[in-house]
């Protein structure tokens, strides 16, 4: 059944006028879903929305800083010229998709995202490539496969900082293809689930600028070891249902990366790089808005169908066979508004203990209350003989 409804945006003789929102009524739920209808968006998200171009994609002495200077070549120029050609926001999206050097496509997705601001492009529609292209190195090979640090041929700063590297250009090519994939659905989603992802792929391109760069001054390059293309599969595997690329990729994907930056931090300053570890910190920070931006139109999208945001959630993980692992990184979690007890199944019992203990005071007040009623009526009965 979930299937049915959660593919909905791909069903485009559905009348649209189906997908209204509607607010969930308590009688469609159950006490577990409680969070589901008191869903609190990230504090810092309309900031976010209204925040200007952000141009510091360089890493300097004191963080981030503007590009100084650029050299150019003349393919650089005819890739630029594309984007200056491309007549919409998908069409934009799809170059972007479409570009195989790393550094180009980076570059290309700061620019695209810039026109499409600045220039107020109709997003248009358009179809993506099968699969983003991809430079020949690295050599994508099963996580199996993948060197542990010290047979990698790299120091663990720069063994980390690749792994980071991949991880950001995958999410540079996931956002877009959100945008492009899903652009003949605009009615129904609306202009703001485009404005958010091709937001969240212009951040993804500048951290991994600012990976690229640390990369360099350790005296590598991306491509140095082999990657693994898991991220990707499970894009592909969602390419057919926007509610399962939300759940997949951003609150499952994405909120990882909430766990994974403060173990990656405290890696990185027991190595002795503290230059790195204030650039994954910086990165792991500004995940909190992309996890936000995936809760947010998950929760939307939830609403559209008038089904439970957590059942469905949950739902969708057993579909997709998706495992959720821990230890969780529940403050930034919680910032970014996902709510425990959709992914933490201790937060989910003590939810309902809770509930349960909350309903015992309840009946327990009421006996209480009514013992003393029949004590009060036996005495007036008393008084009137």
């Amino acid at each position: 059944m979930l299937s049915s409804l959660a593919r909905w945006s791909l069903c485009s003789h559905v009348c649209h006028c189906h997908f209204k929102p509607r607010s969930f009524s308590s009688s469609s739920s159950s006490s577990s879903s409680s969070s589901s209808f008191h869903f609190s968006p990230w504090s810092g998200l309309q900031a976010w929305r209204r925040s200007p171009l952000n141009e510091n994609r360089d890493w300097g002495p004191n963080g981030p800083e503007p590009q100084l200077f650029s050299t150019l070549s003349a393919a650089d120029d005819e890739h630029d010229a594309r984007i200056g050609e491309a007549s919409s926001l998908a069409e934009l999206g799809s170059l972007v998709l479409s570009t195989s050097d790393p550094l180009i496509k980076s570059r290309l997705s700061h620019l695209a995202y810039s026109r499409w601001r600045r220039e107020n492009l109709p997003l248009g529609q358009f179809t993506p490539p099968t699969r983003p292209a991809r430079p020949e190195q690295p050599k994508l090979v099963s996580p199996k496969d993948i060197p542990d640090p010290k047979k990698s041929g790299l120091p663990l700063n720069a063994y980390l900082l690749h792994n980071l590297a991949h991880v950001e250009l995958n999410a540079i090519d996931l956002a877009w293809d959100t945008v492009v994939r899903f652009s003949p659905f605009s009615e129904i989603l609306g202009e703001g689930f485009f404005a958010d992802f091709a937001h969240v792929a212009d951040d993804e391109s500048r951290h991994f600028c600012w990976c690229s760069q640390r990369l360099a001054e350790l005296g590598f390059k991306y491509g140095d070891m082999p990657a693994h293309n898991l991220l990707w599969r499970e894009c592909e595997r969602s390419s057919d249902n926007v509610a399962a690329r939300l759940a997949v990729i951003p609150l499952v994907q994405e909120a990882r990366g909430l766990d994974a930056g403060p173990r990656l931090v405290q890696k990185l300053v027991g190595f002795g790089d503290n230059r790195t570890s204030k650039i994954v910190a910086r990165i792991a920070d500004e995940e909190v808005a992309h996890v936000a931006v995936g809760v947010y139109w998950f929760v939307d999208v939830c609403r559209k169908l008038d089904s439970p945001p957590d059942s469905t959630f949950k739902d969708l993980l057993k579909e997709y066979n998706v495992e959720l692992k821990g230890p969780f990184n529940f403050s930034a979690r919680d910032e970014a508004g996902i709510p425990r007890d959709w992914y933490d199944p201790s937060s989910s019992g003590s939810l309902d203990k809770r509930e349960t203990n909350d309903q015992k005071k309840q009946l327990r007040a009421v006996r209480e209350r009514l013992a003393s009623i029949i004590d009060l009526e036996g005495e007036n009965c008393e008084l009137t003989r």
